[in-house]
């Protein structure tokens, strides 16, 4: 016989309206998954801001914050993947807060990821811009953003197995241009590709390097690091839509910290 604190969490769970009525396709296999896992920490915030957060605090300062906040994303992600292979709902974090904390707690949690994501997608077509403006100065940037909105809108609003798809081989784009940028970066700091003077490790001996700038500066480059880190939570939303979430999750959702720790 099970206890009454079980049988009323039980009963609490069926009785909540987003989980009693979750009609969910589960269309994302483990390979979707392992992706959007992956490439949801690699973004932005490293290929636009980690060289702003480098001349801030130095290589040091700026590789320590992101191995903290790699750590701190790790044991996050870790408690979101348990929660979410216990009940893969499309809710995840926010449904897990009006269940177990409050329900106020998780209406102002979900209004906040919201403005949370706006803001975050007008930073991308921002981004998006100012890249595509590098290689076609001729067009309007708001050509570029509108372009990159509707693409957006448009994996967003058609099947699941289409926005897993995208996910996937974008994120597999993503993966290949940080593995070579780590290749021609090593080349260059051992001195096998030429071209230029070699920097070798003098980056972390010039001026006051490798920490710049005191604890101002890292508390500075942690908030830069802590947008880079944003996107990781992306795997336990889509948690609700995989076929599996049970074997699919367990040895995903902490990747991301990893990856992108990897890569800075």
């Amino acid at each position: 016989m099970s206890s009454p604190s079980h049988s009323h969490a039980h009963e609490h769970q069926h009785q909540h309206p987003v989980v009693e009525h979750d009609h969910l396709k589960r269309k994302l296999k483990a390979r979707h998954l392992t992706m959007i896992a992956i490439g949801g920490a690699v973004g932005t915030g490293l290929f636009v801001a980690s060289g702003a957060s480098i001349a801030q605090a130095g290589p040091g300062g700026a590789l320590l914050m992101y191995i903290l906040l790699g750590l701190m994303v790790y044991c996050l992600m870790t408690s979101l993947g348990e929660l979410a292979v216990h009940m893969p709902v499309a809710g995840s974090f926010v449904t897990y807060s009006a269940l177990y904390v409050d329900e106020g707690f998780g209406f102002a949690l979900g209004w906040n990821y919201w403005f949370s994501l706006a803001v975050t997608i007008a930073v991308e077509l921002t981004a998006a811009q100012l890249v595509m403006q590098y290689w076609f100065p001729e067009m309007p940037g708001v050509v570029w953003s509108a372009a990159f909105l509707l693409l957006m809108f448009g994996l967003n609003a058609f099947s699941v197995r289409g926005f897993g798809e995208a996910e996937y081989w974008f994120a597999l784009i993503k993966v290949v241009t940080v593995i070579v940028f780590l290749g021609v970066g090593l080349l260059m700091i051992f001195g096998i590709m030429k071209g230029g003077p070699q920097s070798g490790w003098h980056n972390f001996t010039i001026g006051d390097a490798p920490f710049v700038g005191g604890i101002p500066a890292m508390i500075g480059v942690a908030m830069i690091a802590g947008f880079s880190f944003q996107g990781t939570e992306t795997v336990g939303v889509a948690a609700g839509e995989a076929e599996n979430p049970a074997t699919t999750l367990r040895a995903r959702s902490g990747r991301p910290s990893g990856a992108s720790c990897c890569s800075m």
